[in-house]
């Protein structure tokens, strides 16, 4: 074999210079590197299979296989013009398991956010041109980094402007079939309520001392808005709280039901009303409003933590009931129990001191506490009983409504004219004593308490409402 060795080959005239003739293969020795001839478009496709994220190298080609799992790559981090990198769907699998093509610190199509690739048997290349556009597709299976939305499905469906909205008003499932993306929509608001509490109860006699507290109204959650138009949220506190992030996925929804009422006459505290949840979100039940001298010393606070029997602390605290011996008691409920930030909800009132003489009288049932609105009401005196405390007015729903208010409590019938039932919180509260029924369904409103034998109210049923921009 014969070598030649020169410093430099030039063309003899013209201009063009040819290496090799027809059939002959020229090649770069092993280690050999070369510059100046620039891409043709083309990559070195990678023998090993892709199974788990990786980092692209420029001028190789990938097959991808997302059988066991969604798989990301990440692009170069400081590319060049004409920087090529490639990809391939090994397994027919990117519409079940995304690959995702991590822009690390460049555009791609112009656009400043990762791309997704969700299309069964795709194949890309992605070729550098500049900062402004960044990585740009070119091969003819092309893909483009365009806006996609949250497209889903479940419960009541409306429409307000760009934005969907799905209530529940009871169990059901939210099924995402697209997650969406930066560029449209990837994230939606939410809305969680919990079953209300239902009332306490108080003693047979009409003349007694002792009387139910109303029932707590179950926890309020709620995002911000700013995912999905900005409605008017429901409190300032709200304002920091995060849109969630959705996939294509069955997201089940649980509407929690309002306690059921107790029996007249029994001085029981009231049940606990049941939770909601959607995704990471869980809202407590209502706390139940305690019954007459229920539990034990008039004057020691309820323990933050609710143990074996007492159930007045939830979401939102159960009012205090009128204790024994008529004194002042402050065994109203504790909210935001388990606790959660921003609150989800408030104490319920005391029962307050002084009350009517006896036997002529008693003293009355504080009010629930209202979810994130307000405290409930203290009882005041002469047979009147706490006002269960505002709940929440929110827009998710296009219009304003006003949800989660605490039972009012109640106040002993006998007497010079009678107990006068506390009004029950703005937000589905039901009065104490006999007016008023269970809180309003889908609201979590607290259930009113109840005097002499007079049954306790129930809570009214949780709801769930998600909302997000589809156009």
């Amino acid at each position: 074999m014969s070598k030649i060795e020169v410093d430099a080959i030039d063309k003899q005239s013209g201009s063009t210079l040819t290496l090799g003739g027809s059939g002959t293969a020229v090649t770069l020795a092993s280690g050999a590197t070369q510059s100046g001839f620039g891409r043709t478009g083309t990559v070195d496709w990678q023998t090993s299979i892709k199974t788990g994220d990786f980092t692209a190298t420029s001028g190789e080609g990938y097959f991808v296989n997302t059988t066991s799992g969604a798989i990301t790559v990440t692009l170069p981090a400081s590319p060049s013009a004409g920087d090529i990198v490639a990809v391939k769907d090994y397994a027919q699998t990117f519409d079940t398991n995304n690959c995702t093509i991590g822009r690390n610190s460049q555009p791609i199509e112009g656009k400043t956010f990762d791309l997704t690739l969700d299309t069964e048997g795709v194949a890309l290349t992605l070729i550098y041109g500049d900062a402004t556009k960044g990585w740009q597709s070119v091969n003819s299976n092309e893909v483009t980094n365009a806006a996609k939305f949250v497209t889903a499905t479940g419960g009541t469906i409306t429409t307000s402007g760009n934005f969907k909205i799905h209530t529940f008003t009871g169990p059901g499932t939210f099924c995402v079939s697209c997650g969406g993306n930066p560029a449209g929509s990837g994230i939606v608001d939410y809305l969680v309520i919990a079953g209300g509490g239902g009332g306490g109860t108080g003693n047979s006699s009409y003349n007694s001392c002792g009387e139910g507290g109303g029932g707590g109204a179950g926890g309020y959650r709620e995002s911000s808005g700013a995912a999905s138009g900005c409605y008017s949220i429901g409190l300032p506190a709200n304002s920091g709280v995060a849109a969630l992030p959705v996939s294509a996925q069955a997201y089940p929804i649980v509407v929690g039901g309002g306690a059921s009422g107790q029996p007249g006459g029994s001085q029981t505290t009231g049940n606990k009303g049941s939770c909601s949840s959607f995704s990471t979100i869980t809202s407590a039940g209502g706390g139940g409003g305690q019954g007459r001298n229920n539990p034990g010393s008039p004057t020691s606070p309820i323990p933050a933590a609710p143990t074996t029997g007492q159930r007045a602390s939830g979401g939102s605290g159960g009012g205090a009931g009128n204790a024994d011996s008529c004194a002042e008691s402050q065994h109203f409920g504790s909210g935001n129990h388990p606790p959660v930030g921003p609150s989800q909800g408030n104490p319920g009132g005391r029962s307050a001191w002084p009350q009517h003489p006896s036997p002529t009288g008693g003293s009355s049932g504080g009010g629930g506490g209202g979810g994130a609105g307000a405290v409930g009401g203290n009882s005041g005196p002469y047979q009147t009983g706490g006002t269960g405390g505002a709940g929440v007015t929110s827009c998710i729903t296009a219009s304003p409504v006003a949800r989660a208010g605490g039972g009012g409590g109640s106040a002993a019938p006998g007497g010079p004219g009678g107990g006068t039932g506390g009004g029950g919180g703005a937000g589905g509260g039901s009065t104490g004593n006999g007016g008023g029924g269970s809180g309003t369904a889908n609201t979590g409103g607290g259930g009113g308490g109840a005097g002499g034998n007079q049954s306790g109210h129930g809570g009214g049923s949780g709801i769930v409402v998600i909302r997000y921009k589809f156009q």
